[in-house]
Formats: C-alpha cells, sequence, structure tokens
C-alpha cells in the first residue's frame, strides 16, 4: 500500500503540471481503473490534506467531487448535499467517472494544484504514528507492527515505535525484546536501547537492556550497532553483527564482538535460560528480570562462569541451583538484595 501512495502522490506531481497532455490523463485514468487499490490510495491522500484543513477553504465539491473527503473518514462529520445553483442532480459523481472529469482539464489542474501544496506540507511534516508496550514481571508479550514486523517483550519491559513514512524508530526503555524486522531498503528500522544504538533494513536480533549496559544478539542478517553518545569531538564507535555475533555497548564503550546462538539467545523465549561460560555477574543480570528480589555477586565471584540450562517457572529455585553449582552462599540478611558469596568453611 505504501508504494501506492507514492504512486498517487507522483501522479498529483504530474497532472498540475502546466505541460499535462491528453496522454497524461488517459494513463492517469487507466492506473485509477487499473485496480480499486489505487482508488483507494488516491482517495486515502486527498482524504488527509482535507484532514489538514488546507482543502476546506476551496470549492472542491465543485471542482472535484472525488476529493472531498468522504464523511466516514472522521467521527461526526456530516455529509455535504451538492448545491442546485451549481449542479444539477444528473451531473452528481456517485462514484469515478475517470474519462468525463479528466477531460477538464483546467479545474483538475486548479484542484491538484492545492493537493501537492498540501501534500509537500504533510510530508516535510512526516506524521508519526506511536504506540506504547508494556509487561509486568511474568508476562511476556507478542506484537504485530504495523510494517509486518513482530517483537516478543520479555517479563518488565517497556517498548516506544514510532513511525512516519521515512523511517520506523523504537526505543526499549527497559526489559528485553526480540526483533523480526520486516525488509523496507527504503525505511530503516532503528532501535535505542540505553547506551547502545541499533540499525537495520530487516533482520533478526535480540536486545537486552540492564542497568550498566545494552547486549544485542543477532540471529540472521545484518546489524549495526554504535553508541548513543561519545566524548566530545569523538565520532561513535560502531560494529556491524552478522548471524550468531553479539555485543554489549555501556558508557566505556562498545566490548568486543563475541560469538552466540540463536538457543542462547532466545532462550527467555522458551522460558529457559542457556548459560555456556557465562559470567556470574553477567547470569544474575538475566535472571534478576524474573525474580521478586534481585540477586548479586560479591566482588570476589563475579567472574566465576556458569554453564548449563534454567527453567524460568520458579526464578527462586533457578538462583538456588545456580548458587548450589558454583558453591556459593544466598545472603538473604538485606530483604532488598539477594547476595552470592563464597561458603564459609
Amino acid at each position: 500500500m505504501e508504494d501506492r501512495l507514492d504512486q498517487a502522490c507522483a501522479w498529483i506531481a504530474r497532472l498540475r503540471s502546466d505541460a499535462i497532455s491528453d496522454a497524461d490523463r488517459r494513463a492517469f485514468a487507466s492506473w485509477m481503473s487499473g485496480s480499486p487499490a489505487n482508488r483507494q490510495a488516491f482517495d486515502e491522500m486527498t482524504e488527509l490534506w482535507g484532514d489538514l484543513g488546507a482543502l476546506s477553504h476551496m470549492p472542491l465539491d465543485e471542482l472535484y467531487p472525488e476529493s472531498v473527503p468522504s464523511s466516514n473518514s472522521r467521527a461526526g462529520s456530516q455529509p455535504t448535499p451538492p448545491s442546485s445553483t451549481t449542479r444539477s442532480d444528473s451531473t452528481v459523481s456517485t462514484g469515478w467517472n475517470l474519462p468525463q472529469w479528466l477531460l477538464g482539464g483546467s479545474a483538475v489542474a486548479a484542484c491538484l494544484a492545492v493537493a501537492l501544496w498540501v501534500g509537500n506540507e504533510w510530508l516535510q511534516q512526516t506524521p508519526v504514528q506511536q504506540q506504547i508496550y508494556a509487561t509486568a514481571v511474568g508476562e511476556t508479550r507478542t506484537l504485530s507492527l504495523a510494517d509486518g514486523s513482530q517483537v516478543q517483550l520479555n517479563t518488565n519491559s517497556e517498548l516506544i515505535v514510532n513511525f512516519s513514512r521515512d523511517e520506523r524508530r523504537t526505543q526499549l526503555l527497559r526489559g528485553e525484546a526480540f526483533f523480526d524486522v520486516a525488509r523496507q531498503t527504503s525505511r530503516p528500522f532503528t532501535v535505542a536501547a540505553g547506551e547502545a544504538n541499533i540499525r537495520v533494513l530487516g533482520t533478526q536480533f535480540n536486545v537486552e537492556r540492564n542497568p550498566d549496559n545494552t547486549r544485542v544478539s543477532v540471529t540472521g542478517g545484518t546489524v549495526a550497532v554504535s553508541e548513543a553518545r561519545t566524548a566530545s569531538g569523538l565520532q561513535p564507535e560502531s560494529v556491524k553483527l552478522t548471524r550468531n555475533q553479539k555485543v554489549s555497548v555501556s558508557n566505556s564503550g562498545l566490548s568486543e564482538v563475541g560469538r552466540t546462538s540463536a538457543d542462547e539467545a532466545l532462550d527467555w523465549t522458551r522460558g529457559q535460560l542457556v548459560f555456556d561460560r557465562t559470567p556470574l555477574d553477567e547470569a544474575l543480570e538475566e535472571l534478576n528480570r524474573y525474580l521478586k528480589v534481585p540477586a548479586a555477586a560479591a566482588p570476589n565471584v563475579g567472574e566465576q562462569t556458569l554453564s548449563g540450562t534454567f527453567e524460568l517457572t520458579d526464578p527462586e529455585s533457578t538462583l538456588a541451583a545456580i548458587a548450589a553449582a558454583l558453591d556459593l552462599d544466598q545472603d538473604q540478611s538485606d530483604p532488598n538484595l539477594t547476595l552470592l558469596s563464597p561458603k564459609r568453611n
């Protein structure tokens, strides 16, 4: 549909030209009659411009009846009956009668000149459609976006989606999300998440926003990851990730590119956590999304590595299993934090 809207704009520009020919009008008539979707695209553009108010002062119901926004396009609008002094009942348009109205070139050019001006104003303003999605602790959600992309939101996550004609922008405010992005080469898809900016055309990748960093894991295609901000006068660092690669971005910059897998990146979508020589600090960051009371590692054990698959149906039992696997104690003397530390002899 987006291509047809572009075609409708192109036809508006072409038809308002002083050099428009009968051949142009016939070609336009053929385009309009070639598909109901073409007619719908042209209707949508004129209705949109009418909504902006720039067509309301013109007598378009006389010059070009088809360009008037329909009564169904806005709540509360009322149809305006035709004036008997301007046209008779026999000339009231009840549909697209293209060959007849296209012959009236001067009237068409006049109204399309107005339509082109309104269209340019609309394109410059680049209207944005914004949605906000959030999940509670213990809840996951799958989103279908307007461009055909899908997003899976993990527990305790929040995502803002801003789509315009020029770009598809999203912002992960907290939590974790897996993106399966529909490919649109003319409209990039971007994700802002903490210290990371992510840009793709169409691919699959997972984003984890943590208190101290943002991790990006790619399961298909190519993803460009860059620093969101850097010291004054310096260019932000950036890297391109391909399938089964990951990187972490923090206020100290980009980490080294590491290896990952779909099993590791998407374990949470199956209700599991999969660790493969994962530092305990990093493992606890992931587990904390599900715990009622967060856990942390003591300074002298945070770098210990953990491997294994852990179920998320009972996060507290998972924490106990991790502590047992690394031979650590759970210090729960602070009601707001569980500290994993070496066992006392």
